[in-house]
């Protein structure tokens, strides 16, 4: 027999006997909950291993007083145990509630990521996947500017589906709420922009070039390049995170079960709203960057305003402007899309809207140093 006792207050108590040759009856008392010290079983363990092995295993509960998980832990490591051997085990002398615990263990299969082992991926098979995942991340994109062409032609005749009045939200979210962070970044580019080239033209004396070089730099390509990366950070990311949570609260399957395409009532207006605004938050950060400028070189280097307007207006010619706008366009694009691609893409989870919001600006600020570069090499073979 075996038990366990803490002072005068008996706990828990298991003991065993052979009733036949091949029959082995367990006895169960006393109090078996978790919140005490539970009997130990290795006896009963080494005595269904022994030599002579029983063939049916019995319990007897008449003096159990109380019971909870611990009792079926016990119950639940004997039956592993005996899995392998040839003894059964009878539970009808267990108390109901235990049974039916027991029988509903037995029923729910175990999660197969309970015990997931890592399993050690060969690079050839690394790269095959690498490679599949591109290939379906093409084909979405393809199918999304698809969905987004034909939403565009219904808008140009006048039947595609969605409210005026979120276009015009839209167009101030993309347009004048960007102002202040716009002027912010533009002017202290400008302004970086003029310090760094002083350096270089103060060796010659030269520094009335700074309106040139801060004016030059600023419309052909820093003031649509920053504007762009500013979009991209506050609403091309904002863009993915609410279609994301309108994927994820099921609010798009339900435009789709209405009839309602979630591209031309959703993505549409922002990819409008984002082209249109662009290239006038391009404008005005080329006005920061000029002011910017002027300041250093006002108050650094004593040319006069009247002189730093004068160079910066020969110098800028309408060509670098319009190259400015066109990449500021271009990045209007870029940006509008991937955010409302992101979206669209978003899983059925709160950390999907996050990975999709990430996505989103990452894609963007390189599509448009890409784009960037695409442009200038244009640029240059044209000669302009």
């Amino acid at each position: 027999m075996i038990s366990m006792e803490t002072g005068q207050v008996k706990l828990g108590e298991l003991h065993f006997e052979r009733s036949t040759e091949n029959t082995l009856t367990i006895n169960v008392s006393g109090e078996w909950k978790l919140t005490d010290a539970l009997p130990s079983s290795d006896a009963l363990m080494r005595e269904i291993d022994a030599a002579t092995q029983p063939q049916r295993i019995v319990f007897n509960t008449q003096g159990l007083e109380g019971w909870d998980s611990g009792l079926l832990t016990f119950l639940i490591r004997l039956k592993r145990h005996c899995s392998g051997k040839d003894a059964a085990i009878d539970y009808g002398g267990l108390p109901h509630g235990v049974q039916r615990l027991l029988d509903l263990s037995s029923v729910v299969p175990e999660r197969k990521e309970a015990h997931r082992e890592s399993i050690r991926v060969s690079l050839l098979t690394h790269i095959t996947h690498v490679e599949v995942s591109i290939w379906h991340s093409i084909l979405e994109t393809l199918s999304f500017l698809g969905e987004v062409s034909v939403a565009f032609l219904k808008f140009f005749t006048g039947r595609a589906r969605f409210r005026r009045s979120d276009l015009m939200l839209t167009l101030e979210e993309c347009g004048a709420d960007a102002l202040p962070i716009v002027s912010l970044i533009s002017f202290l580019v400008g302004l970086i922009l003029a310090f760094v080239g002083s350096i270089q033209l103060k060796m010659f004396g030269a520094q009335i070039f700074i309106a040139d070089l801060v004016g030059i730099a600023m419309t052909r390509a820093m003031g649509a390049i920053m504007v762009g990366i500013i979009m991209a950070g506050r609403t091309g990311a904002a863009f993915a995170a609410r279609i994301g949570t309108m994927q994820v609260n099921e609010e798009i399957d339900a435009l789709k079960t209405a009839g309602i395409s979630p591209v031309e009532f959703l993505v549409l207006p922002r990819v409008i709203a984002m082209t249109l605004m662009m290239p006038l938050l391009a404008l005005y950060a080329d006005l920061m960057g000029m002011l910017g400028g002027l300041i250093v070189s006002v108050t650094g280097f004593g040319i006069g305003v009247n002189e730093y307007f004068q160079e910066t207006k020969d110098a800028v010619g309408m060509a670098n402007i319009w190259i400015g706008l066109f990449s500021s366009f271009v990045f209007g694009i870029l940006v509008s899309f991937t955010g409302c691609l992101r979206g669209m893409q978003c899983g059925r989870s709160a950390s999907a809207v996050g990975d999709a919001t990430t996505s989103a600006v990452v894609t963007s600020i390189v599509s448009i140093v890409v784009a960037t570069a695409i442009i200038t090499v244009l640029c240059d073979v044209l000669g302009i």
